[in-house]
């Protein structure tokens, strides 16, 4: 076994210590990979605090990891040491339901082993994540990071990155639509920089004037307030396409108007209550609502790749890990522009 360093809830709503686990040896197929850098999700802290029920104590978060290949089994022919390498949201899936042959394995229909909290393929070892050392993972769920891509910067592509670039790319933006992106958070920051590469005309909808010059700065083309009704009003009917990245409570009729013919929406926020929906908002133009779950490991890649050529990262703010907890605090009041990555160097024994 293979000891580990990290930081844990020991318990639900605990804050995050210092913690030793093991991890396992490096069969065949794995790869041992020295974690550089680890963004910090907003599901890190509901499933820290285990908002969302069902949490494994004691839990190492952490699903945003890059670093480098420092040992690779006598099977691995995908990386070798020294690689720049990446590790999203899972590490394992059952490889032959119809949602994995498909390249779909987030939603395995056996239920895909979670980077954290979650349990490996035999159903009897639970994972841990990245705020640690180090992790070991199959050679089939490593991400290659383009070599242009700042390491740092670049951890957040592993879930706020696929999970607003999957959206995008399944509805088939292309240039010159109109595309709305709703919150502008760590998952809508991202959102822009995506939607402006793939040639959208970009608008983020947001309560916060504050945010103006910022959703310029990042690739929109126009900022619409929510709360300003006659400017909701003058856009009725003229998106054609909406992500939705926020979980706070939202009127999502105000929203589904928006849409034009046949447009959609589709949310990747989880906001806590559920929607009371309209029928007339949805039948007069023929719109759509939908969901989105990050993204399969390929689809992953591609949006890695479309990254290393567009050179986008996120917008990060470094933390040593001893932060950890008071980052929490922070993000739950927003104080973030736009995404904690938590620097591995200042993890000591």
């Amino acid at each position: 076994m293979i000891t580990s360093i990290g930081y844990a809830a020991k318990s639900a709503k605990a804050a995050l210590e210092p913690f030793s686990f093991e991890r396992r040896e490096p069969g065949e197929h794995d790869v041992l990979i020295t974690i550089d850098y680890c963004g910090v999700c907003h599901s890190d802290i509901h499933q820290a605090r285990d908002e969302w029920g069902g949490g494994t104590f004691p839990m190492v978060p952490g699903h945003e990891i890059v670093g480098r290949v420092e040992r690779v089994g006598t099977k691995v022919n995908k990386f070798k040491v020294g690689d720049k390498v990446g590790v999203g949201c899972m590490v394992d899936s059952c490889r032959h339901c119809q949602p994995c042959e498909r390249s779909l394995e987030q939603y395995c229909e056996n239920t895909a082993s979670w980077t954290y909290n979650g349990m490996l393929q035999d159903k009897k070892n639970p994972t841990f994540g990245g705020y640690a050392n180090n992790i070991v993972v199959n050679q089939d769920f490593v991400l290659r990071i383009p070599d242009n891509l700042d390491l740092a910067a670049a951890a957040p592509l592993l879930c706020a990155g696929i999970t607003t670039y999957s959206p995008l790319r399944q509805w088939q933006i292309k240039p010159g639509q109109k595309v709305g992106i709703v919150g502008l958070g760590g998952l809508g920051h991202m959102a822009v920089k995506l939607a402006h590469a793939m040639g959208a005309h970009t608008v983020v909808l947001t309560h916060s004037p504050n945010k103006r010059e910022d959703a310029l700065r990042l690739g929109a083309n126009e900022i619409l307030i929510s709360t300003d009704a006659d400017a909701m009003l003058s856009h009725q009917g003229s998106f054609d396409f909406l992500l939705s990245t926020i979980s706070a409570p939202y009127d999502i009729n105000a929203y589904l108007n928006l849409l034009n013919l046949d447009g959609t929406m589709v949310f990747v926020g989880v906001p806590e209550n559920p929607f009371t929906l309209q029928a007339f908002s949805m039948i007069g133009k023929r719109r759509r609502l939908a969901g989105s779950l990050i993204g399969g490991i390929a689809e992953t890649q591609e949006m890695l790749d479309f990254c290393g050529k567009h050179n986008i990262t996120a917008d990060i703010e470094m933390i040593n890990i001893d932060k950890i907890n008071e980052a929490y605090e922070r993000m739950l009041k927003s104080d973030v522009r736009y995404r904690f990555v938590i620097d591995m160097k200042s993890l000591k024994p």
